[in-house]
C-alpha cells in the first residue's frame, strides 16, 4: 500500500466532517500522541476544528521537523483526492443509483408481502383448528366403538 492509500485510510467522515484522529496522525507524525496534542493546546488558536482538512494544514507550522513536512503534504494530497472523487460523481448519477436501489428495496418488500400474506392465510387457518379443539362446547354424541362389558347389573 502506498503513503496516500494509508493516509486515506486513517480519514474517517464524522457529522459530514472529514477528520483524522490524533492518534493517527501523530503515528503518521513519528511522535506521540500526547506530545502532538501539546502542541496543539499550546497554539490553541490555530486549530478552530484540531483534526479537520484545516485543522491538518495547521499542524505544518507547529510541527516542523522534515518528517512533518513531508507527511503533512501527503495527508493534504490525501485530501484533496476525496474532494476530487466527489467531484466526479455527478447528481444526476446518484440520483439513479438511488432510484435503482429504491426499486430493488420495493421489489424486496413486495415479495416479502405476498410470502408474508401467504403465510398469514396459513397461521390463521391453524389457529382456527386449535380454537376449535380448544372449545369447551360439548361435542355431538358419538357411538362408543369397540368392545363394551358387560354391566354388573342383575
Amino acid at each position: 500500500m502506498n503513503d496516500l492509500e494509508i493516509i486515506r485510510n486513517r480519514i474517517y467522515e464524522i457529522r459530514g466532517q472529514r477528520v483524522m484522529l490524533d492518534r493517527d496522525l501523530a503515528a503518521l507524525y513519528g511522535v506521540e500522541t500526547r506530545a502532538l496534542n501539546q502542541a496543539v493546546k499550546h497554539n490553541i488558536e490555530r486549530f478552530p476544528c484540531a483534526f479537520t482538512e484545516l485543522g491538518v494544514a495547521m499542524l505544518s507550522s507547529v510541527l516542523k521537523s522534515p518528517l512533518a513536512i513531508q507527511t503533512n503534504i501527503n495527508i493534504m494530497r490525501a485530501f484533496v483526492s476525496f474532494r476530487k472523487v466527489v467531484s466526479l460523481v455527478s447528481k444526476e448519477d446518484l440520483i439513479d443509483v438511488k432510484k435503482e436501489i429504491v426499486g430493488y428495496i420495493d421489489e424486496i418488500l413486495a415479495d416479502q408481502n405476498d410470502i408474508n400474506e401467504g403465510n398469514r392465510a396459513q397461521l390463521d387457518a391453524i389457529s382456527e383448528a386449535l380454537a376449535q379443539l380448544q372449545s369447551n362446547t360439548p361435542q355431538p354424541h358419538r357411538p362408543i366403538l369397540g368392545f363394551s362389558k358387560p354391566s354388573d347389573k342383575k
